[in-house]
């Protein structure tokens, strides 16, 4: 087709114009039924008619079949009814049967519906019956079945009325037919239900008919505007002429959908294209076009006269837009190849095309430097050269800026046809000492530099001279090198050798090919620098900020893994915080996104926690506490937010905002076995039973952190953890991945963990070899704690009357139970501060007041009250007769401190505890009952 898209539409019109003048309508166009929507129409309101005619006549003789049908069940049953009636066969043989049995008869008769109940003697004598003349006459009918004990119905003819009877016989006690009973609806009931019902019929028929002409309209309507009231002739005239203009013209055409999809496509373009055979309907990447070729299609942009491949082929490829609504595009192709083949060079051009394609999709597919450099020379090898070699400054390798002198690169790639090559192997430091070697021009002028005999090159040859011999007796004679330059930086330089396989050398037009192929690798890999220098950064602070060693604590035996992604830092964390009271604090969270930025969020989360822990809050009121930290710190991180009564001035939109994160906070009480835990938007727990079986408890859901979803508070759940069983704390990166969804990964978890027996590093260990991707896409933070217990033995726990002179006696008991754990050393020291600590409960707290001894890593000694007041620190002045208690608590505790409940506070101290069971022997002796009065 040698017309443009809007010539071949042009066409068309005029096309249909023509058939609009048909001399067959005398105005250019059918009107009524001579019109393909017309005649629709009248075809679908024929249709329409004769199936609703049927209808109705069906359903009229049903109604009528099962009005009878009716009319003989109700008949025979109520003559069943009757005969089978207690007394009927007495009243029967009595002097006066009508007499007895008339009323019954007739009562019957009204209570069933029907029209007529009768008893006959066995020869059909009418004893009773609905009209009283007719008693005493005999009934007409065949009554011989009756008289043999046979019940039936049957339509009867005959006097009185037409009508559905019942017959049924009456047996006496002997077996014999003492009497017969007839029960029945006149016909002319029957047929009077089945005409009442008969208006309702007609007019749902013409409600049916009704509905079927409007839709037929409808339709005939659409119809009219999508033909424009063409009649059969004309389109058919018309379709002759589309398939003769598309079809016969020398230039292919498609016309694409917007949905991305193929409408049309004549001859020539099936054979440009190489389409399938069942092409329409189908999507354009489902035709094996090539994908720059698609791609084109489906962005929906015009384009003219580009050179695109097709197999063996170059095609020159318009694009236009059909400007409907439904945004689809028609494309015409035209084959250049014999015009390229006059030129000489169509297939070098055709293979150079394909290279730089290939080159663009395969170079930078990861973002690993030596990787990049490694697709680089495979590219190239063998379509353009024999061998290649890739070398980079040292510092690109490690991701740091490039520096230092340019003579000095490491190999970092080798690729060539054959697997031995006299080239310096991957690995060697390449020196470029001579200055007019090829590579040092090339470097010297930022451009590339074609050898085209290395036979000829002296100052290659000086360089390396038995390098070089060696090079040219294994046939290398051609040399093209060019600088990596990204951004203005060398980075390093890619050499293209040719040898014996390709006895044609470099020429000048191949330079312009590889400075264009140096330039892509050179982008990816110095974008694989940039992401290598950020990943290290970002690994480096990740590992600053999380922790390195677990701190000491009796509670729990845990174990830990954690693992950055490989294609970013993320901010997963995780933490191990001991309590006072013997209990420990097991976190872990995971901030939103990856990076520096990431990074970092994390460890101001992470150090926000083990802050807000020292105030021994419960899990839901320290994620509280966290939610509105981040969203403080993202209120001070937003945009053009003023600072200190000033704005910014630079106007460059602030620092970036504090992401959103997931935790998942839980606090074991060894001596209770009792774990509460809160999560803000983060997985719940694997809870792993002693005896091997798994649990995922539920948590009340909570939102995650500083997304501002709401106000909605956290609550906290509580578990009771068996000796040895195992709490697994992860975080999403562990279970789902690209190609993994979460609930995959949960069932995958749960029977790893159905193993009994195993220790927290076992656990992890099996863990990670089970559910561990290849190539992780998040960071993976694994906690796996196994619960311990304080023997009861080492608890003690004493309720205080509110009277100051009960803390004596307590004090003694907590003597005596000291001296039952041999801490007599630490005896006096303990009686001294729960002294103090008991005497001010009773004096300022509310009752109950109770003391409780925890003898683990430390000695700790508890005193609560129902009072909210906490006391504080001071320094008593030496005219002040107290306020020295707390002090000297302080004094000698090693650690001491108030943790609020629901209802009251508890004052715990840690008293230091030698290895040998004794206590500090420096430690001042003072005696405890002159201590009692001293206040807060």
């Amino acid at each position: 087709m040698e017309g443009s898209p809007g010539e071949q539409g042009g066409k068309e019109r005029t096309v249909t114009r023509g058939a609009d003048r048909s001399p067959e309508t005398g105005r250019g166009r059918p009107t009524g039924l001579r019109s393909v929507a017309g005649q629709v129409f009248a075809l679908q309101a024929i249709i329409a008619l004769l199936l609703i005619a049927a209808a109705a006549f069906a359903l009229v003789l049903q109604d009528r079949y099962d009005s009878e049908r009716n009319a003989r069940n109700r008949s025979l049953a109520v003559a069943e009814t009757f005969a089978h009636a207690p007394g009927l066969a007495e009243a029967l043989r009595s002097e006066d049967p009508t007499a007895a049995l008339q009323p019954r008869a007739e009562a019957a008769r009204l209570g069933a519906g029907v029209d007529f109940v009768a008893v006959l003697s066995p020869d059909g004598a009418r004893f009773t019956d609905s009209d009283p003349s007719l008693i005493g006459q005999r009934a007409q009918g065949d009554l011989d079945r009756a008289r043999a004990g046979e019940s039936f119905t049957e339509v009867f003819h005959g006097a009185p009325n037409d009508a559905v009877r019942a017959v049924v016989p009456v047996v006496g006690e002997d077996g014999t037919v003492v009497g017969i009973v007839t029960s029945g609806i006149e016909v002319a009931t029957v047929g009077d239900s089945v005409e009442a019902r008969l208006p309702l019929l007609f007019g749902a028929a013409g409600v049916a008919l009704a509905l079927a002409l409007g839709g037929a309209a409808l339709v005939s309507g659409r119809l009219r505007r999508q033909t424009h009231g063409l009649g059969p002739a004309e389109m058919t005239r018309l379709k002759e002429h589309h398939e003769a203009v598309l079809h016969s013209v020398k230039e292919g055409v498609v016309i694409i959908g917007g949905d991305g999809r193929l409408l049309l496509a004549n001859d020539e373009a099936r054979r440009l294209l190489k389409l399938p055979a069942d092409a329409e309907r189908r999507d354009v990447r489902e035709l094996g076009l090539e994908p720059r070729t698609a791609a084109l299609l489906l962005s929906g942009r015009a384009a003219t006269d580009e050179v695109h491949l097709a197999g063996d082929r170059l095609l020159a490829v318009n694009v236009r837009p059909t400007g409907d609504r439904a945004g689809g595009s028609v494309m015409t192709v035209r084959d250049t190849t014999e015009l390229s083949a006059l030129t000489g060079r169509a297939e070098v051009a055709r293979g150079r095309l394909r290279l730089l394609y290939e080159a663009g999709t395969r170079i930078g597919t990861t973002l690993d430097v030596v990787r990049t450099a490694e697709e680089l020379s495979e590219v190239a090898v063998p379509r353009f050269a024999d061998f290649v070699t890739v070398e980079l400054l040292d510092p690109v390798m490690r991701g740091q800026e490039p520096s230092g002198a340019y003579t000095e690169m490491r190999r970092t790639a080798l690729t060539g046809v054959r697997p031995e090559t006299p080239l310096q192997p991957v690995g060697d430091l390449i020196r470029f000492v001579v200055p007019t070697t090829p590579m040092a021009s090339a470097l010297d002028e930022g451009r590339a530099v074609l050898q085209a005999d290395l036979a000829s090159a002296q100052g290659w040859r000086a360089q390396d001279p038995e390098g070089a011999a060696q090079a040219l007796a294994y046939g290398l004679h051609s040399l093209l090198t060019v600088p990596l330059l990204a951004r203005g930086v060398v980075l390093g330089m890619a050499n293209f050798w040719r040898g014996n396989e390709t006895p044609e050398p470099f020429g000048e037009e191949d330079l312009s090919f590889a400075e264009e192929l140096a330039a892509r690798a050179a982008l990816a890999i110095d974008n694989a620098r940039r992401f290598t220098r950020e990943h290290s950064m970002a690994v480096a602070l990740q590992r600053s900020l999380l922790p390195r060693v677990l701190p000491e604590q009796n509670a729990m035996r845990v174990s830990y893994r954690y693992l950055p992604a490989k294609a970013g830092v993320g901010g997963d964390w995780f933490d191990v915080i001991p309590l006072p009271g013997a209990r420990v604090a097991l976190v872990v969270g995971d901030v939103v996104g990856h990076g520096l930025h990431a990074a970092a969020t994390m460890g101001r989360l992470r150090t926000a926690v083990a802050n807000f822990s020292t105030l021994d809050l419960p899990p839901e009121e320290l994620l509280t506490h966290l939610d509105e930290l981040i969203d403080r710190l993202g209120e001070e991180n937003e945009p053009g937010r003023e600072r200190d009564g000033e704005a910014d001035g630079d106007g460059d939109g602030g620092v970036e905002g504090t992401a959103g994160a997931t935790c998942l906070y839980a606090i074991y009480d060894p001596t209770t076995g009792v774990c509460t835990m809160a999560s803000a938007g983060h997985p719940g727990p694997a809870l792993v039973r002693p005896d091997g079986s798994v649990e995922f408890p539920a948590l009340p859901a909570g939102l995650p952190l500083g997304l501002g979803l709401g106000d909605r508070p956290f609550a906290s759940a509580r578990l009771r953890l068996e000796p040895d069983s195992k709490l697994v704390l992860f975080t999403d990166g562990l279970l789902e991945d690209r190609h993994r969804d979460y609930d995959t990964g949960l069932a995958l978890l749960r029977r790893t963990l159905a193993q009994p027996g195993r220790t927290p590093e076992q656990t992890c260990a099996d863990v990670l070899a089970a559910l561990l991707f290849p190539v992780p896409s998040d960071d993976i933070a694994l906690l796996v704690a196994s619960a311990r217990r304080i023997p009861q033995d080492r608890i003690a726990e004493w309720e205080v009357p509110s009277d100051p002179s009960a803390v004596a006696p307590v004090r003694n008991a907590a003597a005596a139970r000291l001296a039952e754990w041999g801490l007599e050393d630490v005896g006096f020291t303990a009686e001294l501060v729960l002294s103090e600590l008991i005497t001010n409960a009773i004096r300022y707290g509310r009752p109950p007041v109770r003391i409780r001894l925890v003898y683990d890593r430390v000695l700790i000694c508890e005193v609560s009250d129902g009072s909210s007041t906490s006391p504080h620190l001071r320094h008593a002045t030496d005219t002040d007769e107290g306020g020295r208690g707390l002090f000297l608590v302080a004094q000698f505790a090693q650690r001491w401190g108030t943790r609020y409940a629901r209802r009251g506070k508890t004052i715990w101290a840690e008293l230091p505890v030698s290895p040998d069971g004794g206590a500090d022997p420096a430690a001042p002796l003072l005696d405890p009952d002159a201590l009692e009065d001293l206040a807060w």
